[in-house]
């Protein structure tokens, strides 16, 4: 019987589109949506300001891979990021400070559910100390949870004005801001 040889960052560096390397496997990402770029996008936009506000860090968008070493997770490729450390043309190195996972179509259900509760499990051990889970498709659900406290999120709807607190002291933004004008 051979065994399967575990994929390794090199291999996730030749994969065409988003993936992350967990298990020693390449898990592929489906592309996003226009809401959710549209989203990613804003968050993003924000983040840049608040980290020029701030002199230091900065904000990432998606399909960044941020290397880290976990037992059974090697990388990361968040929606969008802050990360305090030095950047290359490499993979960060560590976790950043802040992640966001904007939830696709088929992210709903128990099995996503316990899918997305073990990454968030994963960003906290690997130093991430806040992770927004957004779902554009519940009124824009923004659940933000903390490293301090992981199985509790605090919500944050339509009409509230989001944080990352205390990753990023004194920045927010308006849940009404991940939407386009128009809806």
């Amino acid at each position: 019987m051979q065994t399967k040889r575990r994929a390794t960052l090199d291999d996730l560096r030749r994969v065409p589109g988003k993936a992350e390397l967990v298990g020693g496997e390449i898990v592929h990402m489906t592309p996003a949506g226009g809401r959710h770029g549209y989203a990613t996008a804003e968050i993003v936009a924000s983040l840049r300001e608040y980290g020029r506000r701030i002199g230091r860090g900065c904000a990432l968008g998606d399909n960044i891979g941020f290397r880290v070493n976990l037992p059974n997770r090697q990388s990361f490729s968040p929606d969008a990021a802050f990360y305090f450390g030095p950047l290359s043309e490499d993979f960060p190195e560590g976790a950043p400070i802040f992640a966001v996972e904007i939830r696709s179509k088929s992210d709903d259900g128990p099995t996503a559910e316990a899918r997305l509760a073990a990454k968030r499990a994963d960003y906290f051990a690997a130093g991430t100390l806040v992770v927004w889970d957004v779902d554009l498709d519940r009124a824009g659900l923004v659940r933000a949870y903390r490293a301090a406290d992981p199985l509790s999120a605090t919500e944050f709807q339509r009409g509230a004005v989001a944080d990352a607190e205390p990753a990023l002291p004194g920045w927010s933004m308006p849940v009404a801001d991940l939407f386009p004008r128009e809806e």
